[in-house]
């Protein structure tokens, strides 16, 4: 079954209750019993990526879809937040103690969750799971919810060749992973069919997640203060929450800085520098949280790979900024690329 439309998030982060620290992790919301008869009322339970809730990009989209799950279907949920440096087995016994409790879906934030939804999802046959982006997990009872993230890249790079007088743009990456590489690639795709003379300096800030490349504003600061001063006035970041420092650098040089995953203008937490925030390269991770939430509450849970592309409004890009408008003859090249995409005139990459 794959989606045909795309699902209106809640706005905002979810309003938690913090409870004591288990081996699961330390929980956002909500408790438990063993009871599959709870499941129901117990509703979604979601493990945050590295980074955890406050991100203001890929976790706090998914606490959105949580959010409006909790409020359409008038259950608590849970959320759990990541440990720093737990292993493989952490994970894993995150998803079953959530399986355990009664929890229905429970779902991964994040391609660190592949190994741990498979064997969860193997102890537990009739609770569904399901895990947000790059991978696909077989299994009867998982959803593998995934995008086509290097479509919205796309017209993020259509949008800063439009907005750059430098002729020089900047891609930050948190990780030096494939999922990240797709970011990348779409966006130089984008840069260099909109103006081929304009330059794209690309850096990642770490090799591993465990080294902070998605958790370390500091580092995203630094990485962007570096590409400024080699010329760049419009930095793209796929970094997790290290993009608030990549967002900060830019908008304090006065220059443009172009979110990811959630619409970052919005974002209460860098309301200081949105007239900066050119456009965000977004992903719909709360509404196709949502989807599965709702898929469980009907009775027909998804399974298997569940794709949101350009054509379902799964990914994009953002207008909210009204300088965004008065980019000359961004609007428009933002929208013919789109058109492109979705006819299939314009192949998008995945690899730099």
């Amino acid at each position: 079954m794959r989606p045909k439309k795309r699902f209106t998030r809640a706005a905002a982060s979810v309003a938690l209750l913090a409870l004591a620290a288990t081996a699961c992790g330390e929980t956002s919301s909500g408790s438990g019993s063993d009871s599959d008869g709870d499941k129901k009322a117990k509703g979604m339970a979601i493990a945050y990526d590295i980074g955890g809730e406050g991100d203001q990009s890929f976790n706090d989209a998914a606490a959105a879809g949580l959010k409006q799950a909790q409020d359409e279907f008038g259950y608590k949920g849970t959320a759990v937040e990541p440990k720093d440096g737990e292993s493989d087995a952490d994970k894993v016994q995150r998803l079953k103690q959530l399986a355990k409790q009664g929890y229905d879906p429970v779902v991964g934030i994040g391609f660190i969750y592949a190994n741990a939804t498979k064997e969860a999802a193997a102890a537990h046959p009739d609770t569904t799971f399901g895990i947000v982006d790059d991978s696909t997990v077989k299994a009867k009872n998982v959803a593998s919810l995934v995008f086509n993230e290097e479509q919205g890249s796309y017209l993020a790079g259509v949008a800063a060749a439009k907005a750059s007088k430098s002729k020089t743009v900047g891609f930050v990456g948190g990780v030096d992973v494939p999922l990240i590489h797709k970011f990348e690639a779409g966006f130089a795709q984008g840069v260099k069919d909109t103006d081929p003379k304009t330059k794209v300096i690309t850096q990642y800030l770490t090799e591993t997640a465990e080294e902070g490349g998605f958790s370390s504003p500091d580092k995203g600061k630094a990485a962007a203060e570096a590409q400024l001063e080699k010329g760049a006035d419009v930095i793209y970041q796929a970094a997790g929450l290290s993009g608030q420092g990549v967002i900060e650098a830019a908008a304090k040089a006065k220059k443009w800085a172009i979110g990811v995953d959630s619409d970052q203008y919005k974002q209460k937490a860098l309301a200081g520098y949105k007239d900066y925030i050119l456009t965000s390269a977004t992903k719909d991770v709360g509404g196709a949280v949502f989807s599965l939430a709702k898929s469980v509450e009907d009775g027909k849970p998804l399974t298997g790979e569940q794709r949101f592309s350009l054509e379902e409004d799964g990914v994009g890009v953002t207008d909210t900024n009204p300088k965004y408008a008065q980019v000359a003859g961004l609007t428009d090249a933002v929208e013919a690329a789109k058109k492109d995409i979705i006819a299939g005139k314009i192949k998008v990459v995945t690899k730099p």
